[in-house]
């Protein structure tokens, strides 16, 4: 159970995370909610904000106070807004369970982070709706997948990820793509950027570097992706709609998070389920193997 100051620290955090996905400033935040600049930096830091001023900030940023409280679930329909929370989760998580297909993000090479930018572009239609100002929000979206990563290699937390065998299949058969239609040299170029990423996994797989364990997962997986964040007593459940890689998704969609007991005990069961029934060790490097083979 989460302390009071715990609790405090964290709504400062959700501030954060949405203040940055409507692309406002603290000192925008301070000049349309009539606070000083100081005070958003102080409550973004964990500071005890009183709860006229927490109602002022929720109404400009469009968010319920039990969102920002942490009470209940946190709904979140901004990708940006997600990614930035789930990089304050991992700041802070001892033990990440991932199950995010079809490869997890913090599990990636170098190499994937140089195709987000066109993956993630292309995965937005020219005719949707404020296309124009999507190339602005890409940039802070990047910026901060990166941070998460940097951030991952740094601490190390131990980390349990659950991959999709149908779903390397999918991958390496269609590419590191964000829309349909791609074709000749390209095409071959997304293929051959999936085909590093599965090599990856299969290098992890056989040199298990500590705090990383790969379960491949043959039965069939939930449909949305989730990932459960351990720091000591506390477990928290992201799921999300948004998706990095094949057909990626960071425009339309909601995240949830939450603390309740319910919700975690049941994924962590699911979670439980499909590592028990999963390839790992030399099953796990077999079967990767013959999946390669196959598209190589």
């Amino acid at each position: 159970m989460l302390s009071q100051y715990e609790t405090i620290l964290q709504v400062g955090e959700r501030i954060r995370a949405h203040r940055i996905a409507k692309d406002l400033s603290p000192e925008e935040v301070a000049a349309k909610t009539g606070l000083s600049r100081s005070a958003i930096y102080r409550y973004e830091a964990g500071q005890p904000i009183r709860v006229d001023a927490l109602g002022k900030i929720a109404d400009l940023l469009g968010i319920s106070l039990a969102s920002l409280l942490g009470v209940g679930s946190e709904f979140i329909s901004s990708s940006l807004a997600f990614y930035e929370r789930m990089h304050q989760l991992e700041s802070n998580a001892d033990q990440i369970s991932v199950l995010f297909g079809p490869i997890s993000f913090l599990l990636t090479t170098d190499h994937f982070d140089k195709c987000l930018r066109d993956v993630l572009s292309e995965s937005v239609p020219h005719a949707a709706a404020n296309r124009s100002n999507f190339d602005s929000e890409l940039d802070q979206i990047i910026a901060i997948l990166l941070e998460r990563k940097e951030t991952y290699r740094d601490r190390r937390p131990s980390i349990v990820s659950l991959v999709s065998a149908a779903e390397l299949e999918q991958f390496l058969g269609l590419g590191i793509v964000g829309r349909q239609g791609l074709e000749g040299e390209e095409l071959a170029k997304r293929k051959t950027s999936a085909l590093i990423e599965v090599e990856n996994i299969l290098r992890l797989l056989v040199d298990q570097p500590m705090g990383v364990q790969i379960g491949i997962v043959e039965d069939s997986l939930p449909g949305a992706s989730f990932q459960i964040f351990r720091s000591g007593k506390l477990a928290q459940v992201a799921t999300s709609s948004f998706r990095l890689g094949l057909y990626a998704n960071v425009r339309v969609g909601v995240a949830t998070i939450t603390a309740a007991q319910d919700s975690v005990q049941l994924h962590q069961e699911v979670t439980a389920e499909l590592w028990r029934n999963s390839w790992k060790g030399n099953d796990a490097i077999k079967n990767v193997s013959d999946i390669l083979d196959r598209h190589k």
